[in-house]
């Protein structure tokens, strides 16, 4: 979720640098065996003064990383490295490489050509990038694809095997695969998956509903808020909202876009303009509804919803959130988008001590992931 819009943020700083004629490097993280702080795809980019922004562990290589990108601008060649913990596991977190991991980094002079990731990232269409990882030194030109369902952009000096490279860009992208490096004809790819993230719906422009809209941007949510005042509909309100929408509940469907990718949470705190909204909610296809308020009050909301007919209760969760006793806005945002999250990555809630599984592994796909 949060390759997106860190992708963004990176694509757009290197379109300034390129414009003020400022070199860069961009570091991407290739290859994760074991577990990790960050998977495959993160980033970071690197000015010739040393500035950077994103990053590709939880703190730790980023200061290595840094040292060799400056390299990169210096020499315009490109360089692999590899942060391997071995056996000593204390050293590994030490790193940010976690337990027995090993992380590849890809270090690469920077392009004006991230125009071209910009566009796609603000149309919000799927695509892969697919980058040749080679060590010679630079041309002027980046050596990698970008792929989309309609088309194939970009440049790559290995015509010979562009055909196949294209096929394994989009047999990924069509099974929504993860970013990873691939080997294609004897070629070493890292073919770089950017699936949308998923869409959250707020329903109130209230004041609690800020930090939900707030915190959900920055976990890599779409967020889109709704309400019918106008007056609280204000981008100095909700600064990092992709979208504010005026709208009645008669209206919901006809002004949202909504599929089975979008969560939802009704938290208007006026018991009939919820009930309005989440009738409108229920007729769609949306993965997930969660609704504000005490338990009486959300069974109320559900049984008038319901009438004489059955809800589908599994994707509606009333109460909204998870039970981590909160006290206030912040923290019931937090319980808010931890169940969304858990939700999307078909997990179940628990501590992460009794996961015996590795934090970072996949535990699953969830609805709406």
């Amino acid at each position: 979720m949060k390759h997106w819009q860190e992708a963004r943020q990176v694509f757009e700083w290197l379109s300034t640098l390129n414009t003020e004629q400022r070199r860069a490097a961009l570091a991407t993280v290739v290859c994760v065996h074991g577990s990790a702080y960050r998977r495959e795809g993160a980033k970071m980019a690197v000015a010739e003064d040393g500035a950077c922004v994103g990053n590709v562990s939880g703190g730790c290589l980023e200061l290595d990383v840094r040292e060799v990108a400056l390299q990169v601008i210096a020499s315009q060649v490109p360089q692999l490295r590899s942060y391997c913990s071995g056996g000593d596991e204390v050293r590994a977190w030490d790193l940010g490489v976690g337990c027995e991991g090993e992380v590849k980094v890809f270090v690469e002079p920077a392009y004006s050509t991230s125009a071209i990731e910009q566009g796609l990232l603000a149309a919000g269409l799927p695509f892969a990038v697919c980058t040749m990882i080679r060590t010679e030194p630079a041309t002027n030109r980046p050596n990698r694809l970008i792929v989309t369902a309609r088309g194939v952009e970009g440049n790559s000096e290995d015509s010979d095997i562009n055909t196949a490279v294209v096929a394994e860009a989009r047999g990924l992208l069509a099974v929504d695969a993860p970013s990873s490096l691939r080997d294609v004809a004897g070629t070493a790819v890292f073919v770089d998956v950017y699936r949308v993230p998923p869409h959250l719906v707020i329903v109130s422009a209230g004041n609690d509903a800020r930090p939900l809209a707030r915190f959900a941007v920055e976990a890599g949510f779409r967020v889109t808020v709704v309400d019918h005042r106008p007056g609280l509909l204000l981008t100095d309100r909700f600064p990092g909202a992709a979208t504010l929408i005026d709208s009645f509940p008669a209206d919901l469907v006809r002004r949202v876009q909504f599929d089975d990718h979008t969560f939802a949470v009704v938290m208007t705190h006026n018991f009939a303009d919820d009930e309005q909204y989440l009738r409108a909610l229920v007729a769609t296809s949306v993965a997930y509804i969660g609704v504000l308020g005490p338990r009486q009050r959300t069974e109320r909301l559900l049984r008038n919803v319901a009438g004489d007919s059955s809800l589908d209760t599994d994707r509606i969760y009333a109460p909204v959130g998870l039970d981590v006793g909160t006290d206030g806005a912040e923290q019931v945002a937090l319980a808010i988008i931890a169940e969304m999250l858990a939700v999307r990555g078909g997990r179940q809630p628990q501590s992460l001590r009794e996961r015996p599984l590795p934090i970072h592994a996949a535990g699953g796909v969830g609805r709406g992931a």
